[in-house]
């Protein structure tokens, strides 16, 4: 696939402020844009900067009016990045306790291509329940960038911030559009 629409929900971390970086990233390669971002994730980032690179407005609630046309076009691919520790539990536990966790169950139950990029501390990916959610989000052919093979691993408890400059944007956009380049014309509900 050449160009589509990639899908992204931001989560209330430290690398969620530097979004623009795959929006722009993913407008150089001819992809559109949209961004959801979640409650928490909002103080996070720059809604206006988001909003004058994708032409659409960040949302982070649902539609205020049952009239309100729906503002975002189908998604050929997901991106949930940066990804918190809840969230990432969220997803695979199929939470939809708000507009953002809504959006990617629907959209991983229609099986768009999608793309988790967690960013967690080391203490945190230690856990039993990551560990599962994890292996839950792979069973269903959710890519999850995570982990030696993926180049991307969990930092020491309190290096956060130093690791925020790090975050592999253009990767998870790489790995959308190669996911999404697999898929068959078609075979996903997009209605």
């Amino acid at each position: 696939m050449t160009s589509g629409h990639v899908q992204i929900v931001v989560c209330a971390a430290g690398p969620a402020a530097d979004v623009t970086q795959l929006v722009t990233t993913a407008t150089q390669q001819s992809w559109t844009t949209a961004v959801i971002a979640t409650p928490s994730a909002v103080d996070f980032i720059d809604a206006e900067a988001i909003e004058r690179l994708t032409g659409h407005p960040v949302r982070s609630t649902y539609r205020s009016s049952a009239g309100t046309s729906r503002s975002l076009p189908a998604a050929d691919a997901l991106i949930i990045a940066p990804a918190t520790y809840n969230s990432v539990n969220k997803i695979a536990l199929g939470i939809a306790d708000n507009y953002a966790m809504t959006t990617i169950a629907e959209l991983i139950g229609r099986r768009v291509p999608t793309v988790v990029v967690p960013f967690v501390n080391a203490a945190l990916a230690a856990r039993a329940p990551f560990q599962r959610a994890i292996a839950c989000l792979r069973d269903e052919r959710v890519r999850v960038l995570f982990g030696a093979d993926d180049g991307w691993e969990p930092h020491p408890p309190g290096s956060g911030n130093g690791r925020q400059q790090a975050f592999p944007w253009a990767t998870a956009f790489d790995a959308a559009i190669r996911l999404a380049a697999e898929v068959p014309a078609g075979s996903t509900d997009r209605s």
